[in-house]
């Protein structure tokens, strides 16, 4: 495996950061710029590849973001965008598109896009050629530009899916054959969770509310500061609706995403054997691996290292 690409622009003068940042974005998403109000722009970016799939995952304080058409000779491309933190609005052709942690959007190279970033936020982007899943979803141009819901269980999982390639890090020098399998395997959990999601926005039910709620927990399960106000923020409602949600589950919202935390530590002892066991802590928000270590052994019984023996 090939070590994901990292740039950041903490090590620049405050002068140096909005050119070196507008500058990379151009090389890696062509005809792209970003504008910033801060001076003291922080921003910090990976990328990598697998076959078709080119592949970043930004983090940055509140922007704005536009894309140049691409040129009429160059294949179309599609850009997936996936919130992971904060929120984002994007638009194209008229379209708009709001999206909250879990939410997804595709846009089209072939016409000039707009976005949006009020807050600080965290996006997972994959852009590849739109002949991927052109016979995979159906009505694929009404679909471009416009929100897709990442509450409904395709969309979680087409975001564990996307997670997964980030854990895999680059796979640009892998088998040919491979990649060109896991770019199918995308395209086919690309369409699955387009196809399957509303085509517009349904007053919350208490079924639904919760959806969004644990959609919301799955996104942004590695961020150290999800809390009850976290969700209830992101959400646009009061921290007691939230711990209604978990309390109708039995459980606390506290104690919710320290189990799923836990269990998404247990899963990725076994699947990705190259993340040590620190780092997955970190990932998944914990600010002290002895802590994590301790609450590990708690719930399963033995170590993360041994449980990772075991399998």
């Amino acid at each position: 495996m090939s070590v994901v690409q990292k740039f950041d622009t903490s090590g620049l003068a405050p002068a140096e950061r909005m050119p070196f940042w507008n500058d990379l974005v151009d090389r890696l998403y062509t005809g792209t710029w970003v504008n910033a109000a801060k001076p003291d722009f922080i921003a910090e970016m990976w990328q990598w590849k697998v076959g078709d799939l080119h592949m970043i995952r930004p983090r940055s304080d509140p922007s704005q973001v536009g894309r140049r058409a691409a040129r009429e000779t160059d294949e179309e491309q599609v850009v997936l965008h996936l919130q992971r933190r904060g929120k984002s609005c994007y638009r194209q052709d008229r379209r708009e598109a709001a999206l909250a942690p879990g939410d997804f959007v595709m846009l089209s190279t072939a016409r000039p896009y707009a976005i949006d970033l009020p807050t600080a936020h965290e996006i997972l982007i994959v852009q590849f050629p739109r002949r991927l899943i052109e016979r995979k979803v159906r009505n694929l141009d009404d679909r471009l530009g416009t929100l897709i819901s990442g509450a409904c269980p395709g969309g979680r999982v087409f975001h564990d899916f996307l997670l997964s390639l980030w854990h895999q890090g680059d796979q640009s020098q892998a088998d040919p054959d491979w990649q060109a399998g896991v770019a199918t395997v995308f395209a086919d959990l690309t369409a699955l969770a387009i196809n399957a999601a509303p085509r517009a926005p349904q007053r919350w039910s208490s079924h639904s509310l919760r959806e969004r709620v644990l959609t919301l927990v799955e996104a942004r399960i590695g961020d150290p500061d999800l809390r009850t106000a976290t969700i209830a923020g992101e959400l646009g409602i009061t921290s007691r609706t939230v711990q209604n949600v978990f309390a109708a589950m039995g459980t606390t919202p506290v104690g919710y995403v320290a189990e799923r935390r836990l269990e998404r530590a247990a899963e990725m002892l076994v699947t990705d054997r190259v993340m040590s066991i620190t780092d997955i802590a970190f990932d998944l928000g914990y600010n002290d691996s002895a802590y994590f270590s301790r609450c590990f052994r708690q719930r399963f019984g033995t170590t993360a290292s041994a449980y990772r023996e075991q399998y």
